[in-house]
């Protein structure tokens, strides 16, 4: 259950680091560098943790995933972007694949 609960922080990580290094303007403003870097660092370390319970596919897919929806939701959340019903449904399509990962292992 740890790997799990460290899988989803690691995931919920790259999605603030995501956000910020937008925020940073390719690296030009200091403190959105500084929490790119630091939350980046975390994501990796609680990923590598994960990794040690769980399989290398499932632990990857399941992180970059929680990132890909994460990062949409908040590009359409807070950042404005689209929300066309073909973006939708292909974030719908990602969660389901998550939920399919996860029941598979």
């Amino acid at each position: 259950m740890a790997a799990w609960i460290s899988l989803l922080i690691a995931g919920v990580l790259e999605v603030v680091w995501a956000y910020f290094m937008k925020e940073s303007q390719g690296f030009t403003r200091l403190w959105p560098t500084v929490i790119t870097l630091v939350t980046m660092i975390a994501s990796f370390a609680l990923l590598s943790f994960a990794m040690k319970a769980l399989p290398l596919g499932t632990a990857y897919t399941v992180w970059t995933g929680i990132g890909a929806v994460g990062a949409f939701a908040v590009g359409i959340l807070v950042l404005g972007e689209s929300a066309s019903p073909m973006r939708l449904l292909a974030g719908a399509l990602i969660i389901a694949g998550l939920v399919l990962m996860k029941l598979s292992s």
